[in-house]
């Protein structure tokens, strides 16, 4: 379990630590270096690095191509960037990838919260679940808008009903065919995103 300490000085304010904890738990990995890829429903066996160097090498080599998770809160690697040579170190810095994680499922769980309607357990377990997945009741839940964060933009229907289509065909088939492009601009767990949520954070702490 992560310390508590260490939750207290990285995560999001907005979330308290027993909820921190729960979500790392549950959705987190068993440390910094931890990459987890995946194609459609199946985990893909890779060797467990043991450098930053070979952590974002094994990034690098799978993203574009599968599902890229990284670190503590088993962040979305190509969240937020357009480009693979716009990773950052920072996914595999302890307190940076915790403070990162948690201000995405604090977005996540206060998007499902809103959809229930009032705080509950089962609204808890399913932003965990959430953000392990990237849907929520249908929709690319990382692209959704914060219910505290409007201005963040949305992404167009077609990209959603699009992706919607190929993640159902692969939950089906279990299986997930490589993009044609070094980089997919369509899931929201790999690069290309055109959306970037580096801001969240700090958003979340001026609130």
């Amino acid at each position: 379990m992560i310390d508590a300490e260490l939750i207290q000085q990285c995560a999001d304010p907005s979330l308290k630590v027993e909820i921190v904890q729960k979500f790392i738990e549950e959705a987190g990995g068993a440390d910094h270096l931890t990459v987890t890829v995946r194609a459609g429903e199946r985990i893909i066996l890779v060797p467990k690095p043991s450098t930053e160097d070979e952590a974002l090498e094994l990034i690098e080599q799978n993203l574009g191509q599968s599902i890229v998770r990284v670190g503590v809160t088993q962040y979305p690697a190509g969240l937020g960037i357009q480009d693979i040579s716009e990773l950052s170190p920072d996914l595999l810095d302890s307190c940076k990838n915790i403070g990162m994680g948690t201000a995405l499922f604090a977005k996540v769980y206060r998007i499902v919260t809103k959809w229930y309607g009032a705080p509950a357990q089962e609204a808890l377990e399913d932003a965990i679940l959430a953000y392990k997945t990237g849907w929520f009741e249908g929709k690319q839940v990382f692209y959704e808008s914060d219910p505290d964060e409007t201005e963040l933009a949305a992404p167009q229907p077609a990209e959603q009903e699009g992706e919607s289509v190929r993640q159902g065909e692969q939950v089906a088939s279990g299986v997930s065919e490589p993009s044609e492009q070094p980089i997919s601009e369509e899931d929201p767990n790999k690069a290309g995103i055109r959306i970037d949520l580096s801001g969240i954070s700090n958003n979340s702490k001026e609130q």
